[in-house]
């Protein structure tokens, strides 16, 4: 998979991204750091790449605004830290490695995760 990191994700997501074999693309250090929401996520579809972020907002409004995508990935955690966030992506990369993720917006939450457009069953992570 191909990844396009929010600039609130880890940066340490990169190691993490590549020591599994995927592609990203970090916005910090560039010209797009600090843009709007709309830039960054926009910048994401052009490149073609899921959007790990840990902005709630993405999971409640690109379902409504945005049609076809390349799938977003939020991290909903109760008490986040950076451990945490890359325990949980981590386990999505575990659980979604041989899956498309075109059009398909997740937030993984403590334990469970929700997903847009729902599947039949919300499943429980370890």
């Amino acid at each position: 998979m191909k990844f396009f990191l929010d600039e609130n994700f880890p940066k340490n997501a990169v190691a993490l991204l590549a020591a599994r074999g995927h592609q990203w693309m970090d916005i910090r250090g560039t010209d797009l750091e600090g843009a709007d929401d709309d830039v960054i996520f926009t910048k994401a579809q052009e490149e073609g790449a899921v959007f790990p972020t840990t902005d709630r907002d993405f999971f409640h409004t690109v379902p409504l605004r945005v049609k076809n995508h390349h799938g977003v990935v939020v991290v909903a955690l109760r008490q986040p830290n950076r451990q945490r966030i890359l325990s949980r992506l981590a386990w999505f990369l575990d659980y979604f490695e041989n899956t498309t993720f075109k059009n398909k917006t997740l937030e993984l939450r403590d334990r469970t995760y929700v997903m847009y457009p729902n599947p039949e069953e919300h499943l429980e992570s370890g």
